[in-house]
């Protein structure tokens, strides 16, 4: 990794330091798979656009703030599992946990 020098400050840039980071590769492959929490928000999202529904109006269906809604589909927060379930519910959805 090539280091630059600012006064006695030593640093490397971000495109320097990705790519040694890119040349391990389990890092490699863990950046390359999609996070299953965004995957389940993703297919939330669709679920919902698929209905034609508003996340207002969604949201007021379900019994959420309209804001948490909003944290949780920008990827900003996580539900309590609560909140999912009136999500999941409410979008006529089933929540399958399989080990």
């Amino acid at each position: 990794m090539k280091y630059h020098k600012i006064g006695k400050l030593e640093y490397v840039t971000f495109e320097e330091f990705s790519k040694e980071l890119f040349k391990d590769p389990e890092f490699k492959k863990a950046y390359a798979e999609p996070d299953v929490e965004f995957q389940i928000i993703d297919a939330l999202i669709e679920a919902r656009k698929e209905k034609k529904i508003s996340q207002r109006e969604f949201a007021k269906r379900v019994g959420i703030a309209q804001s948490a809604l909003a944290r949780f589909e920008s990827k900003k927060s996580n539900p309590t599992l609560s909140s999912l379930m009136k999500i999941i519910n409410g979008l006529g959805l089933k929540l399958t946990v399989s080990v």
